[in-house]
């Protein structure tokens, strides 16, 4: 079944390139040229992924994924974004918005499809992802909730229980504390930034006994990262 992707795109030239290297490639495509046509789409179609331009005429793409992020039968989609600005500081606010990667104009079809086809992977993973993670000592079963380490149970809330899942899925990656509120606890206007490193501390003293807060890094000046170091350390490989 072929993955439908949706191009939210202004400038007409860049979608028809976008819609030739993505059919070619075997995706179906769907094209918005705003926000407006945007929301038709995805109040009626079925979407794998939306390819979404920084500037459009209407709204900025950052506002329309942080509006999708919040919206519970939709945030679940990925999004990569696409914006002639290479600066640092916008491919991190970028990432902040819930965006899940960032390519900047101008770029090569076969970059663009190999970014499409590593988001598309991890989705994937995601939705048929085994039901226990292993990384050493840790089992982490995703029904029950239940968090092992060194075979000695660890008691953890949701939240940490989410945001350990996380973390671990995505290692070596910084996450702005922005960043883990709009992705772990989908943003709420109510829950402060702080709110993050109050449950990192609790996550890293509960995982102390066997040593594994040590993994849970903090990179000063940015956020948090889960340390590829663990996956070294118990020669578990990953993709990330």
């Amino acid at each position: 079944m072929k993955n439908t992707i949706l191009l939210v795109e202004d400038e007409k030239p860049i979608r028809t390139m976008l819609q030739f290297a993505l059919e070619k490639k075997g995706y179906r495509t769907l094209e918005a040229e705003n926000w407006f046509e945007a929301q038709a789409v995805l109040e009626n179609k079925p979407l794998d992924l939306i390819l979404m331009d920084w500037m459009l005429p209407d709204i900025s793409g950052i506002e329309i994924v942080q509006k999708l992020k919040q919206r519970e039968q939709l945030k679940h989609i990925p999004i990569i974004m696409l914006t002639a600005r290479s600066e640092e500081s916008y491919k991190i606010k970028g990432l902040d918005s819930g965006a899940d990667d960032y390519i900047t104009k101008p770029f090569s079809p076969h970059e663009l499809l190999a970014r499409i086809q590593a988001v598309l992977r991890r989705g994937i993973n995601l939705q048929h992802q085994s039901e226990l993670l292993e990384l050493g000592p840790l089992r982490i079963d995703l029904t029950s909730h239940e968090v092992t380490l060194n075979d000695n149970v660890i008691v953890i809330g949701p939240t940490e229980f989410r945001l350990l899942v996380f973390l671990i899925e995505n290692p070596n990656r910084v996450f702005s504390r922005e960043s883990l509120l709009n992705q772990v606890w989908s943003r709420s206007k109510y829950v402060e930034e702080r709110t993050v490193d109050v449950h990192i501390l609790r996550l890293r003293k509960a995982l102390a006994p066997g040593k594994f807060d040590r993994y849970i890094e903090t990179v000063r000046g940015i956020g948090y990262r889960f340390s590829s170091k663990a996956f070294q350390m118990y020669g578990v490989a990953t993709s990330k």
